[in-house]
């Protein structure tokens, strides 16, 4: 992959090419805070050294995206409310490969009903792939939303279904 990074005091921040066009993962005290897929042309970014932490990052997300991977190893950041860590700590419970309804995973955390707020929580995931939030999709199997399009959304999940052996 080419790279391109910026550093700051407290965090850092690196773009490197994937199957799915420029990533952008970002990092602070340690711990990985954001997956972004960056809709800009790489002439625009600036070079600088990367860090460990996302070398790291970028590293698992190759064997992930060359099927030798299942389940990343990061330190990640906290999630902004308990429910959000709540749904967060159930997607990254579902196997590689496989989906479960917003519903269900809302009965799993123990919040039956809550099916919309999983939902909204899916949305505000900062960590896609990562935190594996293209697995849950409605009840009736239809994919359901996903907050970088739907196309990607179905691209993940082909993805894991013709790689998970």
């Amino acid at each position: 992959m080419q790279q391109e990074s910026i550093l700051t005091n407290y965090s850092s921040f690196s773009c490197r090419f994937t199957p799915l066009g420029l990533i952008g993962i970002r990092a602070h005290g340690g711990r990985v805070t954001d997956l972004l897929f960056m809709h800009l042309e790489p002439s625009t970014a600036v070079s600088a050294p990367s860090s460990p932490l996302i070398d790291e990052a970028f590293g698992q997300l190759d064997a992930w995206f060359a099927g030798r991977l299942r389940e990343f190893l990061l330190p990640l950041a906290d999630a902004r409310t308990d429910f959000d860590r709540w749904v967060r700590e159930a997607m990254l419970a579902i196997p590689f490969g496989q989906t479960v309804s917003y519903g269900k995973l809302a009965a799993e955390i123990g919040s039956s009903g809550a099916a919309r707020a999983v939902g909204s929580a899916c949305g505000r995931n900062p960590l896609p792939i990562i935190v594996p939030c293209h697995r849950v999709i409605s009840a009736d199997g239809r994919i359901g939303g996903y907050s970088n399009g739907v196309e990607l959304k179905r691209w993940l999940l082909d993805f894991e279904r013709r790689n998970r052996g």
